[in-house]
């Protein structure tokens, strides 16, 4: 039996998903995104412009400010997984 928070962080993995493959127009649906896989090249294989382009969603649709300068960039778009534990910690909305 999972808890309560692993139940909505995959809610929200689902929901990251969903926002990325619509917003990238990715011929792979959002639960086909393995929540592990890397987001960056390898794995899923976005490029710089696509994280950029990840970030302003997330941003805008949770209330979450990402800087680009950021030396957590790394960690935080590392998997679907990070992006998803970082957005649950830090949202507004």
């Amino acid at each position: 039996m999972q808890s309560a928070e692993a139940a909505t962080n995959e809610g929200l993995e689902r929901e990251i998903g969903g926002l990325i493959t619509q917003a990238l127009n990715l011929e792979v649906a959002a639960t086909g995104i393995d929540p592990e896989a890397h987001l960056y090249r390898e794995g899923l294989g976005l490029d710089s412009i696509d994280i950029l382009e990840i970030a302003l969603i997330v941003s805008k649709r949770y209330g979450i400010e990402i800087k680009a300068e950021s030396e957590e960039n790394h960690k935080i778009f590392r998997s679907l997984r990070c992006l998803a534990e970082f957005v649950a910690a830090k949202r507004t909305r």
